[in-house]
């Protein structure tokens, strides 16, 4: 694996929205590795008002995060502004942002290294391709992964804060136990 600063890891929104909820957002610069949005997925958690959506786009402004531009998004913009069309396709958008721009990562010399963040029990089962060197990670095995370097005290704490402040938290447990 390269060094942490050579590694980009890419949130999905299940987890920011899970880490809004339970206050622990800054969690994801722990390994030291930069954190990017892309366009799409930033656009999910933050384009209708919620629980989480101000939160959100704050801590995104907070730490000036870079947000990946994708086709995805333009496209879905573009079908947006035209009249009376809505978007063909409005699921998983954000899921198909990200393998676009691991596929643009892989395709780079020497490729880019990222860790997509996943929670969506389909991401697991799916069959999402993860060219070298990239890899996915469910929300709850990176808090556990964090809990055993060190660098926080909790996963399950974690867990238990977003729970309790209304967040249904995935029940996935992946890598399977």
């Amino acid at each position: 694996m390269p060094s942490a600063t050579e590694v980009v890891l890419l949130p999905d929104a299940g987890p920011l929205i899970t880490l809004a909820y339970a206050d622990a957002l800054d969690v994801l610069f722990k390994p030291g590795w930069r954190v990017a949005l892309v366009d799409m997925v930033h656009h999910e958690v933050t384009r209708h008002q919620t629980p989480t959506s101000d939160k959100l786009a704050k801590w995104v402004n907070r730490h000036q995060l870079t947000v990946l531009a994708t086709q995805t998004c333009a496209q879905y913009r573009q079908e947006m502004t035209q009249p009376g069309v809505s978007p063909q396709r409005k699921a998983n958008l954000g899921e198909l942002a990200v393998q676009e721009t691991i596929n643009q990562f892989a395709l780079q010399q020497p490729p880019q290294t990222a860790v997509f963040l996943f929670e969506d029990h389909r991401i697991a089962k799916a069959s999402f391709f993860l060219p070298e060197p990239c890899q996915k990670i469910s929300t709850r095995a990176f808090l556990m992964f964090l809990e055993q370097k060190g660098w926080i005290a909790s996963a399950s704490a974690i867990e238990r804060q977003a729970i309790q402040a209304g967040r249904a938290f995935s029940q996935l447990r992946f890598p399977p136990d």
